[in-house]
């Protein structure tokens, strides 16, 4: 009862930090960093979390959603960038930070450093969205930095796993790492992709000869990154890259002609369900850092005891020389790889120019999260021989902390940075947008055409439905001519009217839903018919949001 009593507790303070956040401007993250704290405080006891289970509930999700929802075409352009972050700044950090822990930190075992090293280099890029909601990061360098995030994370964590393993058996080889690198890769990869194809052509295959269900496609939907992550994990492959894996090849599949025939209900439904369980998953684990931390301060504090620094304030110098350390091998490292890239693509023009201020907000974004406390929780407690292994409290206490301190850094110099700083232009996808609108509706135009034929065929009536197919489709013919432009200046008074008539349908669907709600009030109306009624205006209103 008390395990139950202190999840809702978890929950009732993920609910209540968005509105602290957007009240006191906070980054969302960091309050609910503290809330844990409050709830260990008011139940007196924190959660015993089991490693394993945590990273099986909280990552594979999580990843899945990541990968689904990237934008494909910003991941192939930005590919050079993105691969020299995810890969080689990993590696650097990895060796780098690695070294610098066991320097800074004797007792702790070289193997164990490079695991923390390891687990410290991926980036969370909803801890930055969070941060950015003050000062806007923009488009193009969100979306490197989301996909930087969603390899680096893979890249990371099988680090990780190689470095634990030399720790916990004590047996190191550069030919077996890379072997053991390699597996991990591709048999992930292979897994996660072959799962969602099989389930996608499944779930097709049904759906076309039985219908479809609505909340059995949701529930698949959330069951194929643990069916990809568990399945990895079976075949001692990368269960991280298969998830994110699974959601690159879910958005792929999604774009197929079958995929776009499934239920418009379905696909509002999905996404509702997974807003809330990205919503839910990120929080849950914030707010279970701040719960754990009082708990892994005082194991780290007796461990520290027992070092050559025996003072509790070394570990507040460990944290801060490690936080420093990330940054500045960042720095060097997005530096380096920006002025590569640049001097590649001298051949193709002008290259733009790329400022310090840009540079160390790159920097400063790669702020650590989830990821970074769902994997340092997961390294073993004891040895291959059953001893306990060195140091593992202390890690954990320097991951937290780390988290902890990049948050609160860039949540006040992220948005002092980006005031004003130089970007390259960003593209304009309106003319795109507009085209894209234009080949819909002349493809509508010609379906309502066709299936108003066919459907008079033999009628008593055929004229009514004549009537009824030049109503819509001219309609359709409108929107065509709103979004068929000449020049510069027929764009903006399109999207001035476009706005108008934003305002104008908002304005209509609010009073509406007022009427209906009255009629309902006042049991004018049957409850269902105005619930059904309110569903309608809802659905219109989602269009203009």
């Amino acid at each position: 009862m008390a395990l139950i009593e202190t999840v809702l507790l978890l929950l009732l303070a993920v609910v209540v930090s968005g509105s602290i956040a957007r009240i006191t401007r906070i980054a969302l993250p960091l309050v609910q960093i503290a809330l844990g704290a409050v709830v260990v405080m008011i139940t007196g006891e924190s959660i015993d979390l089991e490693p394993d289970i945590f990273f099986l509930l909280f990552l594979p999700p999580l990843l899945f959603l990541d990968g689904w929802r990237i934008p494909k075409e910003n991941l192939f352009r930005d590919r050079a960038v993105i691969l020299e972050l995810a890969l080689g700044l990993v590696l650097f950090t990895v060796l780098g930070l690695g070294f610098l822990i066991w320097w800074m930190i004797p007792e702790m075992p070289l193997p164990v450093a490079f695991a923390l090293a390891a687990i410290l280099s991926p980036t969370d890029p909803i801890a930055v969205q969070a941060i950015a909601s003050r000062a806007p990061i923009p488009k193009r360098l969100m979306h490197i930095l989301e996909a930087e995030s969603l390899l680096n994370d893979a890249t990371g964590l099988t680090c990780m796993r190689i470095a634990v393993i030399a720790a916990t058996t004590g047996v190191f080889s550069i030919g077996a790492a890379i072997g053991t690198f390699a597996w991990l890769a591709l048999a992930g990869v292979t897994v996660g992709v072959g799962i969602t194809l099989a389930i996608s052509y499944a779930k097709s295959l049904v759906s076309r000869r039985w219908g479809e269900d609505v909340g059995a496609q949701i529930l698949i939907s959330l069951l194929i990154p643990f069916a990809a992550y568990l399945a990895a994990e079976e075949l001692h492959a990368s269960g991280i890259l298969a998830a994110v894996a699974a959601g690159i090849t879910m958005s792929f599949t999604e774009r197929g002609v079958r995929a776009t025939q499934a239920m418009a209900m379905t696909r509002i439904r999905r996404a509702v369900v997974w807003d809330t369980v990205q919503f839910v998953a990120n929080g849950v684990i914030f707010v279970i850092l701040g719960e754990q931390m009082p708990s892994i301060f005082a194991r780290a504090a007796q461990v520290v005891a027992g070092t050559s620094r025996p003072e509790t304030w070394w570990l507040a110098v460990y944290v801060l020389g490690i936080v420093a350390a990330l940054a500045t091998l960042r720095f060097v490292w997005v530096w380096t790889s920006l002025k590569l890239t640049l001097f590649r693509q001298r051949h193709k023009g002008p290259a733009p120019k790329v400022g310090l201020r840009l540079t160390m907000v790159m920097s400063l974004a790669g702020v650590r999260g989830a990821v970074t406390l769902a994997g340092i929780l997961t390294v073993p407690f004891v040895l291959a021989d059953g001893s306990p292994l060195p140091s593992r409290s202390l890690a954990i206490f320097l991951a937290a902390g780390v988290i902890i301190v990049s948050l609160v850094v860039a949540t006040f110099a992220l948005p002092r940075l980006l005031k004003n700083v130089e970007l390259p232009p960003e593209p304009s996808h309106q003319q795109e947008e507009d085209r894209s609108r234009v080949a819909a509706a002349g493809a509508a135009l010609k379906a309502v055409e066709e299936a108003s034929h066919r459907l008079a065929e033999g009628q008593a009536d055929p004229d009514r439905y004549a009537d009824i197919a030049s109503r819509i489709m001219a309609l359709y013919r409108h929107r065509i001519e709103s979004h068929t432009h000449t020049d510069d200046d027929d764009v903006e008074a399109s999207r001035r009217l476009d706005l108008i008539e934003r305002e104008l349908r908002l304005a209509g669907l609010a009073a509406e839903r007022h009427a209906l709600g009255r009629l309902m009030r006042t049991r004018q109306i049957d409850e269902d018919v105005g619930r059904r009624l309110i569903r309608e205006v809802d659905l219109q209103e989602i269009r203009y949001q």
